[in-house]
């Protein structure tokens, strides 16, 4: 089947959070799910200080649904949410 690209935004619980810790862990978390994949990584700033982790990925799309991993991110010390903010078919 095809590859989709993913992109999760995952926010910490306050601006003094070290995002690091929270960005190893969640590449630990994806590629258990989805097996040794491509990554793009960035801190986007928000307000205040506190910027948003954002991590885009690609999958097989036979995955199904990241509701399982985004539930495990979720649960990472340190975490505030973690949602889809972008999903689309590669093509190539």
């Amino acid at each position: 089947m095809a590859q989709v690209v993913i992109t999760f935004t995952i926010m910490p619980l306050s601006p003094e959070v070290d995002l690091s810790p929270i960005e190893q862990k969640a590449k630990k978390e994806i590629v258990a799910f989805a097996g040794e994949t491509d990554f793009k990584i960035e801190q986007k700033p928000i307000a205040f200080g506190l910027k948003a982790l954002i991590i885009m990925f690609v999958m097989d799309e036979d995955k199904g649904s990241t509701e399982a991993l985004e539930k495990k991110i979720c649960a990472l010390d340190g975490v505030s949410s973690c949602e889809v903010t972008d999903v689309r078919r590669a093509i190539g």
